[in-house]
């Protein structure tokens, strides 16, 4: 598969690929994240979060 940005729908304990890819944006830091990588997002927001600091960093933020 390309290298390509993947479109997921974030649930609660885990996320739905929407279109098919290897990857996400993160929502802080604008870095790659790795499907396989993937631990860190927020339901309500829909994004995406390298790992915990961006999330707690969104998170402070709101």
């Amino acid at each position: 598969m390309d290298d390509k940005i993947a479109r997921l729908k974030y649930l609660d304990n885990s996320f739905e690929i929407i279109e098919n890819g290897t990857h996400v944006i993160c929502a802080v830091s604008g870095k790659k994240i790795d499907l396989k990588n993937l631990n860190y997002w927020n339901v309500e927001l829909q994004e995406p979060y390298f790992s915990y600091l961006e999330a707690d960093k969104k998170r402070e933020k709101l």
